[in-house]
C-alpha cells in the first residue's frame, strides 16, 4: 500500500466463511422431532395391523361375544349382582372415609398414644392384602365373638373388610390434604376467637377435602374393583356380586361371554368416575 497501512489478514471482516457441504447438513430440532413422531406413528400402525391380521376374529367372536348368551343374562341375576357391587362399594367407601378421617386427625394429634395407634393401624392395613383382611373379618370375628354375628351379614363383613383397608389409604390422603392448607388459615381463625376444633371443622377440613377429592375418587374406583373379593365370604344368590356372577355364568354356559359382560358393567361404573377425577384435577389446577 502506498499510504503505509497494513491489512490484518486475521480480522473477522476478511475471514472466509465456512461453507457446509450439502450432504453433511444437520437436521433442525423441529424436523428431527417430526421424524421421530412419524416413526412412532408408523411403528404403532404396523403393530396394530400385524395383530389384527394374525387374530382369528371369527373364533374370538364365537368365544367371547355371543349375543345370545349376553342377552340371556338380562335382566335377571346380573341386575342383582350389579346392584350389590354398587352397594358394597358405597358402604365400604363411607365406612373407610369416616374411619380415615378419624385416623388422620389422630395422626396429627398432639397426644402421643393417638399418633402411635394411628401410625400402627395405617402401616398394618396398608401392608396387608385386602383378600386376607376380608377373610379374617369374615371368619376371624365369628371365632373371636361366637355369640355375636356381624351386623348386616355379608354386607357388614364386606363393609368392614374393604373399608378397614381403604381407611388406611384415605387417612394418609386426608392428612396430606390437611397439611397442605396454609397454617395462616388456622392462625387467622384462632385470632378471631375460634377454638382449635372449630377452626379445624369450619376452616381447615373444607379446604382439605377440596384438595383430596381426586385421590379419594380414585380410591372409590379401586373399591369398586375390590368388591370382586367378596366371594371369600360365601355369597348367596341375593348377595352375589359381578365377578362371582360372571364366574358362575361361565361355568353354566361353558362360554366366556359373561366375563366380557361383567367387564363392561365394571367399566360403566369406573369410566365416568375416572372422567370425574380428570375434571376435578383440571378445575383444581385452574383455581391454583
Amino acid at each position: 500500500m502506498t499510504d503505509g497501512s497494513v491489512t490484518d489478514t486475521n480480522s473477522p471482516a476478511t475471514t472466509a466463511p465456512v461453507i457446509q457441504e450439502p450432504g453433511r447438513r444437520r437436521l433442525g430440532r423441529r424436523r428431527r422431532e417430526r421424524l421421530v413422531r412419524a416413526a412412532g406413528y408408523a411403528v404403532f400402525v404396523l403393530v396394530v395391523v400385524g395383530v389384527a391380521a394374525a387374530a382369528d376374529w371369527q373364533r374370538l367372536a364365537d368365544s367371547f361375544f355371543r349375543v345370545d348368551v349376553a342377552r340371556a343374562m338380562f335382566p335377571g341375576a346380573v341386575t342383582t349382582a350389579l346392584r350389590n357391587t354398587i352397594v358394597y362399594t358405597l358402604l365400604a367407601f363411607a365406612f373407610g372415609l369416616v374411619l380415615g378421617l378419624v385416623l388422620a386427625l389422630m395422626r396429627l394429634s398432639t397426644i402421643a398414644p393417638y399418633r402411635w395407634f394411628a401410625t400402627a393401624y395405617i402401616e398394618l392395613f396398608r401392608g396387608l392384602p385386602r383378600l386376607l383382611v376380608l377373610f379374617m373379618v369374615g371368619y376371624g370375628i365369628p371365632q373371636a365373638f361366637p355369640d355375636r354375628e356381624i351386623p348386616g351379614g355379608v354386607y357388614g363383613a364386606v363393609t368392614l373388610g374393604l373399608g378397614a383397608t381403604a381407611a388406611a389409604y384415605m387417612a394418609e390422603t386426608i392428612r396430606a390434604g390437611i397439611q397442605a392448607v396454609p397454617k395462616g388459615q388456622t392462625e387467622a381463625a384462632r385470632s378471631l376467637g375460634m377454638s382449635h376444633g372449630r377452626a379445624m371443622v369450619s376452616i381447615v377440613l373444607p379446604q382439605a377435602f377440596r384438595i383430596v377429592i381426586p385421590p379419594l375418587t380414585n380410591e372409590f374406583v379401586g373399591l369398586t374393583k375390590d368388591t370382586s373379593l367378596a366371594y371369600v365370604l360365601g355369597v348367596t344368590a341375593s348377595t352375589i356380586e359381578l365377578t362371582k356372577f360372571a364366574g358362575d355364568a361361565l361355568n353354566s354356559q361353558v362360554n366366556p361371554t359373561p366375563l366380557v359382560v361383567a367387564g363392561l358393567l365394571y367399566l360403566a361404573i369406573t369410566l365416568p368416575l375416572s372422567q370425574l377425577v380428570r375434571w376435578l384435577e383440571r378445575r383444581a389446577a385452574r383455581e391454583r
